[in-house]
């Protein structure tokens, strides 16, 4: 819900405190800096948020727990082996907003540790799974952002209805159809994705017949990144 991630705003704000205030030195000297880092704070408090509130750990858990099969560290694991490793992915995302996971990874090695819990996961097996849930919140975000900037210019786009509130939920739900139905069109799975719509709408105000469009621009979004027409639609 909104507001409620402070891990990642505060990560954020901290980072982009720094950044600020370099920025506000060198632009101003001391006082410079104070006011750079105060807008750097809050600059980066925000992408800390910004990432924390676009998982849905409900949403993680269920894709991982339908798809860890299929990467090639689960050999001989089950998801309860793992689980720890991909929920630790999802929420290191939004704590360090501001790096990639290289970069990250010498302190997610230490958190997980304290993070592991009853895993019998050593970080070396550990992180392979923690990467990519990370680099999943990663695409999320970044499909996030396209669709804020680029949503009121689709032909479907109606005023009187909010990006967060009503278009967000159908793009992030076209994002997770085109994985969770990898190999099939929009068209044949269409059904299956009215049915889920009810469930997954959350506060969204549109109705299958507007919502499908969004979904649907995200769906084709995802798909026209991998190689060749996975799905064989012709984008």
């Amino acid at each position: 819900a909104p507001g409620a991630h402070p891990v990642g705003t505060g990560v954020g704000a901290a980072s982009g405190a720094v950044a600020g205030a370099a920025l506000g030195g060198a632009v101003g000297g001391p006082v410079g800096a104070v006011v750079g880092a105060a807008v750097g704070g809050v600059a980066g408090g925000l992408a800390g948020k910004g990432v924390a509130e676009g998982v849905n750990p409900t949403a993680e858990d269920a894709y991982w727990r339908n798809n860890y099969s299929k990467r090639p560290y689960a050999a001989n694991r089950s998801y309860d082996d793992l689980a720890p490793a991909y929920r630790y992915g999802w929420e290191s995302r939004g704590r360090y907003a501001d790096r990639n996971f290289n970069d990250a990874e010498n302190d997610l090695q230490h958190g997980w540790e304290q993070t592991k819990g009853k895993s019998q996961l050593a970080w070396s097996d550990a992180k392979h799974a923690v990467k990519d849930s990370w680099n999943r919140v990663t695409d999320r975000t970044a499909h996030d952002n396209y669709w804020r900037e680029n949503h009121a210019t689709r032909p479907y786009y109606k005023a009187g209805h909010t990006y967060d509130d009503d278009y967000a939920p159908a793009y992030r739900y076209g994002y997770d159809s085109a994985h969770t139905h990898a190999g099939r069109t929009f068209d044949q799975a269409e059904n299956d994705l009215q049915h889920g719509w009810e469930q997954t709408k959350g506060k969204s105000k549109l109705a299958w017949s507007d919502a499908k469009h969004a979904t649907k621009d995200a769906w084709h979004r995802v798909e026209s990144a991998l190689p060749g027409d996975a799905d064989r639609d012709g984008y």
